[in-house]
């Protein structure tokens, strides 16, 4: 009986709730007519339903909760003067006073250090010993050394025994013959030392820079002829870059530089010099990168941006401003009003990995979109 009594009561409410959320409206081909434009091309939208949309004019209709989402920053364009970039490509040396090689000064067999043989990655310090060079020769060359090793040690048998009979007499010899007995003793020993070297000591072979380990061909047994690189290392903090430069022009005129990684995180260069030969009929280039580095490896290609001394007039914007038309013009947006945003066909240069300078197309004191740009252009 209680919950019949209420019934009549809770339709009440109900229907007070549908009259006052519709009023006088009718939404019976709500969800077929299309959405009523406003002056200025907005589309007409109510509260939460609305959403972005592209306009037949090609601008893009984007609601203030919209714009939040985006993330979407302007700036204002300002015309100034601008230094011009260039785009180059390059590769990662190390610096040579940083770095070394490790090579065989002779036909030898490796075997390990005190610490054995070295890893790659394994930081080392300078003079420290990375493995022996064993001297290895042929069957020919070995019995020549032997040979040569015996009779040597035969003759200084005799010139030892020559200086002992001389120095008995000393004062019934000339002293001078008692001097050069014993010089001659002092050249065979000499000579005896450096053909038992030959034949059976071992070369230490020690890491020239402190650094990490970045070439390791060494394996223990291994026999290496002459001028084998076996090992090289690196300083990861001290790195240079190697680059090639189409435009004779740009000799002698960088006053700035900056590359990009992988991720894009930038990276600053010192320009260092140009050589004067050309190589391939380009420039050869040389920059320094700058600490702190993120992980590079020798011989990795890096994007670099070289700005001249040479400028232009033009507003200065963030990379990341500039988007691509579907049929690949360059083109920024321009924030026309409160929730419309226009698309504006702009030549470009670039000046550094970060920044470009829009040199046609924009007029000082337009609003430009610098962040937010590339979902702009993806709103149909």
């Amino acid at each position: 009986m209680t919950f019949i009594r209420f019934v009549p009561l809770l339709l009440c409410l109900v229907a007070a709730t549908a009259a006052r959320a519709h009023g006088d409206e009718d939404h019976g081909q709500d969800a077929t007519r299309p959405v009523p434009a406003v002056a200025g091309g907005v589309p007409g939208t109510t509260g939460a339903a609305a959403s972005p949309a592209r306009l037949p004019d090609g601008s893009v209709f984007v609601p203030k909760a919209a714009q939040r989402l985006f993330g979407i920053r302007t700036l204002q364009a300002e015309i100034k003067d601008i230094a011009l970039g260039a785009e180059l490509k390059g590769h990662v040396v190390p610096d040579p006073n940083a770095s070394g090689k490790v090579q065989a000064a002779q036909t030898g067999r490796i075997e390990p250090g005190p610490k054995g043989l070295p890893y790659l990655g394994q930081k080392v310090a300078k003079g420290q010993i990375l493995a022996y060079l064993a001297p290895v020769a042929g069957s020919i060359e070995r019995g020549n050394q032997q040979a040569n090793l015996a009779e040597l040690t035969g003759q200084l048998g005799l010139a030892e025994k020559k200086l002992a009979r001389y120095e008995q007499l000393t004062g019934s010899i000339p002293q001078k013959e008692i001097d050069a007995a014993r010089s001659e003793l002092e050249s065979l020993k000499a000579r005896k030392e450096a053909v038992g070297a030959s034949l059976y000591r071992r070369q230490a072979l020690v890491a020239p820079v402190s650094g990490v380990v970045s070439v390791a061909s060494a394996a223990a047994g291994q026999v290496v002829e002459m001028k084998e690189v076996l090992f090289e290392i690196v300083n990861p903090q001290r790195l240079w870059l190697d680059a090639v430069a189409y435009d004779m022009s740009l000799t002698g005129k960088i006053s700035a530089a900056s590359a990009e990684d992988a991720n894009g995180k930038p990276i600053k260069l010192t320009f260092l010099g140009s050589g004067y030969a050309l190589k391939e009929q380009t420039v050869p280039l040389q920059f320094r990168l700058e600490p702190p580095l993120p992980p590079l490896s020798v011989g990795q290609p890096l994007k670099l941006f070289v700005q001249g001394k040479q400028t232009t007039r033009g507003v200065l914007l963030p990379a990341g401003a500039v988007a691509k038309s579907g049929s690949g013009e360059t083109l920024v947006w321009i924030h026309a009003s409160a929730e419309r945003f226009a698309p504006r066909r702009v030549g470009i240069q670039p000046v550094s990995g970060a920044e470009v300078a829009v040199v046609s197309g924009l007029a000082g004191g337009e609003r430009v979109v610098t962040i937010g740009a590339a979902l702009l252009s993806q709103v149909r």
